[in-house]
């Protein structure tokens, strides 16, 4: 329970980051085909056109990963105090939300950017108290 109350911001975040990319990841998972399009035409005219099916399947294995990383973080936050592995989550969400926004940006989409950098900011401030 100290664990727990000591690192209370901490874990919170890591639950909204777990929440976040393994929800996504899932999705992704589960409607490949359907995100995969909706992507081809959202990047139908960028340099990226060619390259959106890689390109998702590095998001995605990105965002599993974050969200693994992150749970595992979050259990040994809260088991033994350990706050290693709950800090590569954060920093490889802050990977995946960085290429999401330059994917948002690429693609002239600036109301989905500014989603992204909302989502940013919770990530960055994780990194932050798991550096201090």
């Amino acid at each position: 329970m100290e664990n727990i109350l000591n690192n209370a911001a901490v874990i919170l975040i890591l639950l909204f980051l777990i929440i976040t990319f393994l929800q996504s990841g899932i999705d992704k998972i589960i409607d490949w085909k359907g995100n995969l399009g909706w992507l081809q035409g959202h990047f139908k005219d960028t340099p990226l056109k060619s390259m959106v099916p890689l390109l998702l399947a590095i998001v995605l294995l990105t965002e599993v990963i974050s969200g693994i990383l992150c749970f595992v973080g979050f259990y040994q936050i809260i088991t033994i105090g350990e706050s290693t592995i709950a800090l590569y989550g954060a920093v490889l969400s802050c990977t995946a939300l960085l290429m999401l926004l330059f994917g948002q940006r690429i693609a002239k989409d600036y109301d989905g950017a500014r989603t992204i950098a909302i989502y940013f900011i919770p990530a960055i401030f994780l990194v932050y108290l798991l550096q201090g």
